[in-house]
């Protein structure tokens, strides 16, 4: 039992502290070396069809792990779970979300299960020891929990990522997008205006600038824009509104602190003020609460180009 117990250790060590029922039965322990196991310290039940082995760190990865194994061989981690499982907008970990061809009726407190009779093998994969849904049927799956502003961060920090590709997504939702099935209209709705205009920004906050600046009304700016004047070139910006000689820059505190930094930004600034650009500077408290002072920074400046 020693040799035994050493081989279901390291079974566990490779899925977060947990070992399943199907572990166990090939492994040959039976229910009643389970319950001397139990008995003596070793194992803690977790879910049905899951076990933890004690004093192996908890982690929310591990609980993801059993609450798939609970819901059968075919279950997998997805929507919000499987997005926390590859850091994408919209993920969230202290639940667990699976997504199965029909759930075994038990409750528990944290597990949101979603049923569905399309389960297709090319919608699983292994991500880290855990089953999950891929990428595109994750993202496709977002739209029905998720606001379509999230799901819109989440598919572009995919695309960012080369986890997936357009035509990938389209195929998925072409496959899965049956009228009235969750989360085909907010997917179909943001791949089309991706159609429109392909430009992916450089990262997620960048992403949430401009979803701040539409929800407030004003026009949609140019990603990366590099600014020329008199065939000098002064650099790249975040994003800017050429036709109102404004820039958008996201001001990082990672990269925008220390005296170099600062002085840096000022030169930066005065270069283009000396060609009549306007920079407005966005951080992190920006887009938390909203942009409303950010976005009236901006129309106050428009106001001036018109009126100039």
């Amino acid at each position: 039992m020693d040799d035994t117990w050493i081989h279901a250790a390291l079974a566990a060590e490779q899925h977060h502290g947990m070992i399943a029922v199907h572990h166990l039965d090939l492994l040959g322990i039976d229910e009643w070396h389970r319950q001397r196991l139990i008995a003596c310290g070793a194992l803690r039940r977790e879910r049905y069809g899951a076990y933890r082995v004690v004093g192996a760190p908890t982690s929310w990865k591990g609980d993801l792990v059993a609450a798939c194994w609970a819901g059968g061989t075919r279950a997998l981690a997805s929507h919000r779970s499987a997005a926390a499982v590859r850091q994408l907008p919209g993920g969230v970990q202290r639940i667990q979300e699976v997504l199965c061809p029909r759930w075994r009726r038990a409750r528990h407190d944290t597990l949101i299960v979603h049923e569905s009779k399309q389960i297709d093998p090319v919608d699983m994969t292994i991500v880290d020891g855990i089953p999950v849904t891929t990428v595109e049927r994750t993202l496709f799956d977002l739209g029905a929990v998720c606001s379509p502003l999230i799901v819109e961060r989440a598919i572009e920090d995919a695309f960012r990522r080369e986890l997936t590709t357009f035509d990938a997504l389209y195929a998925t939702l072409e496959r899965l997008g049956r009228q009235g099935r969750n989360g085909a209209g907010v997917l179909r709705r943001i791949l089309d205006e991706y159609a429109a205009d392909a430009r992916l920004t450089d990262s997620d906050r960048e992403k949430m600038m401009l979803q701040i600046l539409r929800r407030h009304g004003l026009p949609k700016p140019v990603t990366q824009y590099r600014i020329w004047h008199n065939g000098q070139d002064y650099g790249r910006v975040d994003a800017a509104l050429p036709q109102y000689r404004i820039a958008f820059e996201y001001e990082s505190y990672q990269w925008h602190t220390g005296k170099r930094a600062i002085v840096r930004d000022n030169q930066r600034r005065r270069r283009l003020m000396g060609i009549r650009w306007s920079t407005v500077g966005v951080t992190y408290e920006d887009l938390r609460t909203g942009g409303d002072e950010m976005c009236a920074e901006i129309f106050r400046i428009i106001r001036n180009a018109e009126a100039a």
